[in-house]
């Protein structure tokens, strides 16, 4: 049933094929996304301009109703997403475009007085202007990037004892830009789909997503060194291959133990934070295959000469 698992450095073109898949979706939605909208993802308040209102009323009242009052202020198509969790009964999050503060406070007032009083102290308006947004989404970029530099510097100088060390550097490199490209398809399709947004949060599932998934490749990579030692003499292939199987099950123990959490917070947890945990599942569950799937077995690719332009 699982004969696959000794096969699997033998078996990388299919990996390989099976990931280019999953990323073009990704793409096709982001080019999608990018020609209905002006926007490659469904983009949040924290990465453009706009404000957001949270909200608790004293009664029930309906998200229709809610609408209606933004759109009497001449704001179309906002985001209304209730808020579920311990003493929130009755409060919305919504999210518009960038609004004055004179503008927010009058729709504050006419939230009050058209549908139902408010709880005293419990409204909050966050308004980010287009210069914050951009500083944010410049910021965003560059942390990537400088993760991405400082992962290959780190890796070259703890392999530095082995030979060709910087190939897995840069393999470690590009699993980590896999799982980015998974997981930046999986919030296009989402917002086209479901219309969720992308924002600060999303970024911080990136960086937890990139970090765990390192951890896991750096942990096979530390293997195969071992095994370089042990055995000098054996196969490169199958050397690798033995060394996914010998740390697989730690991996798979980590990461699982993690995903059942997510699995409930996804079923059981509020709708504001659905969204965060989703990319976050998603995200690991990828950074499990490319560390087991996708950074070893570039390594074979690359001391076979498999890969274009590239020795």
């Amino acid at each position: 049933m699982f004969d696959f698992l000794f096969t699997i450095v033998e078996n990388r073109r299919k990996y390989y094929i099976f990931s280019a898949v999953l990323i073009s979706l990704g793409i096709l939605a982001m080019i999608y996304a990018l020609v209905t909208s002006g926007s490659i993802f469904r983009i949040g308040v924290d990465f453009r301009s706009g404000t957001r209102f949270e909200v608790q009323f004293t009664e029930t009242v309906t998200e229709q109703g809610i609408r209606e009052v933004f759109n009497d202020a001449g704001i179309s198509n906002p985001s209304v997403i209730a808020i579920r969790g311990e003493n929130l009964q009755n409060a919305w999050q919504v999210r518009s475009e960038f609004v004055s503060p004179e503008t927010a406070q009058i729709i504050v007032d006419s939230l009050e007085s058209e549908l139902e009083p408010l709880v005293p102290g419990t409204t909050q308006i966050q308004s980010v202007s287009p210069s914050v947004g951009a500083e944010v989404t410049r910021a965003a970029f560059v942390a990537v990037v400088v993760a991405a530099i400082v992962i290959l510097g780190y890796i070259m100088l703890v392999f530095r004892q082995v030979k060709n060390n910087f190939r897995y550097g840069a393999s470690a490199v590009a699993a980590m830009v896999h799982d980015l490209f998974i997981i930046s398809g999986f919030a296009a399709i989402t917002g086209v789909l479901l219309g969720w947004e992308v924002d600060a949060l999303f970024l911080t599932a990136v960086l937890t997503v990139v970090g765990f998934s390192l951890q896991d490749t750096i942990v096979v990579f530390d293997r195969i060194r071992e095994n370089i030692a042990k055995r000098p003499l054996e196969r490169y292939e199958k050397l690798v291959n033995r060394s996914i199987l010998e740390t697989v099950h730690r991996s798979l123990v980590t990461q699982l133990s993690a995903m059942f959490i997510m699995v409930a917070i996804l079923l059981f947890g509020g709708a504001s934070i659905k969204p965060f945990i989703a990319v976050l599942f998603v995200g690991m569950l990828s950074g499990t295959y490319s560390s087991i799937f996708i950074a070893s077995p570039l390594l074979v690719s690359w001391e076979k000469g498999e890969i274009p332009l590239v020795r």
